[in-house]
This record gives structure tokens, C-alpha cells and sequence, in this order.
């Protein structure tokens, strides 16, 4: 049988689930979106670590101020080890802004300011999930990982990212495969 290659597997629209032997503390016990998977490696952003900072502390560092009451108190979340000090929103729909990687018409990952900037106008109402850093794989280093049973895979279901508590992310993705993370072994086997 021949190896999984990067041409054989495409994870965009998919989350990763940390296995329970996940020793990257950056990555244990996660749920991460990946919004793009290709020959060049994969990029994506942890959607169930919120840091201690509110949307509207994050507003005040940049000099903005957000009293849009609906994202005004949202956490942060921390994205993944890559640029932790620049931010990155995943929102729903994908929209058109300035530097969005659109993942499908349903969902986008935004990098530029101007996301934020409409986030503070009267009648913004995108769904949006705001990390401070991203999680990157060179290529072949994610299928490395996954050949390794560091991750379970599974399609990425939209209302877990952002119709769910952050505490309940992981068991719903779990749920989507209908394994118990508490069920998980903390090794695991190929057939």
C-alpha cells in the first residue's frame, strides 16, 4: 500500500481534533479549523482556546473603539503558535474584504483591519470568531502528523464554531465522528 501524499488529501473546510497523546502544548487538547490545505501546507486557527481578553480590550490595543454590544464582550481566542501578535477573524459569510483567504461562499479567514472597522459600524451582523495568531503546516508536515495519529480529522461543521459555547467545540466535533474524547486512547494503531 502505498503513502498518503499531500495530492491525495485535501483538509480545507475541515477541523483537526488533538489526539490525547498531543504533547505540542500549543496544540492539546484543541479544535482547529483549517481554511486552506494544499502542496504548499496548511493554515488554520484553533477555535476552543479563548485567551483573557475581550473583543473590546482587543478594540482598545489597536486604538478602535467597539460598542457594537454583540461582539463587545466575545473572547479572543488563541489561533495557534504562528504571528500570536496579529489577528486573524474567521467569519461567516466569507464577504469581500481586503485580505481574505474565502474558504467557500459560507465561511472566510480575514487578516486585514478593515473586517474590524465594519465590526464597529451599527448593522454589522457577520458571525465572527476573532484569534490572535494562526496554526501553520509546511508542506507534507500535517500528513506527517496525521500518519503519525497525532490528529483525527473530520468536515468542518459550521455551528460548532460559532453556535457553541468554546468549551463544548471539542465534543461536538468528537460527536460528528461518534467517538468520546474521554474514550480515546492516549495511543493509537494502524490496521
Amino acid at each position: 500500500m502505498r503513502g498518503v501524499t499531500t495530492s491525495d488529501m485535501n483538509l480545507t473546510h475541515h477541523f483537526l481534533i488533538a489526539m490525547p497523546s498531543m504533547a505540542d502544548t500549543n496544540f492539546a487538547r484543541t479544535l482547529t479549523y483549517i481554511a486552506e490545505h494544499n502542496e504548499g501546507g496548511a493554515l488554520g486557527v484553533i477555535v476552543n482556546r479563548p485567551i483573557d481578553m475581550s473583543l473590546a480590550t482587543l478594540f482598545d490595543r489597536v486604538e478602535m473603539t467597539l460598542d457594537n454590544e454583540r461582539y463587545a464582550q466575545q473572547p479572543v481566542y488563541f489561533g495557534g503558535p504562528v504571528q500570536t501578535d496579529r489577528g486573524f477573524v474567521l467569519h461567516r459569510p466569507a464577504g469581500e474584504w481586503s485580505a481574505t483567504l474565502k474558504v467557500n461562499e459560507q465561511i472566510g479567514l480575514t487578516s486585514s483591519k478593515d473586517i474590524l472597522q465594519a465590526m464597529t459600524l451599527e448593522g454589522f451582523d457577520l458571525d465572527v470568531l476573532v484569534t490572535l495568531g494562526y496554526a501553520g503546516w509546511d508542506a507534507g508536515q500535517l500528513e506527517q502528523e496525521l500518519a503519525e495519529n497525532a490528529w483525527l480529522t473530520a468536515p468542518a461543521d459550521l455551528g460548532i464554531v460559532f453556535d457553541l459555547p468554546a468549551e463544548e467545540r471539542l465534543a461536538a466535533a468528537m460527536q460528528l465522528l461518534g467517538v468520546d474524547f474521554a474514550n480515546l486512547s492516549e495511543s493509537a494503531g494502524h490496521a
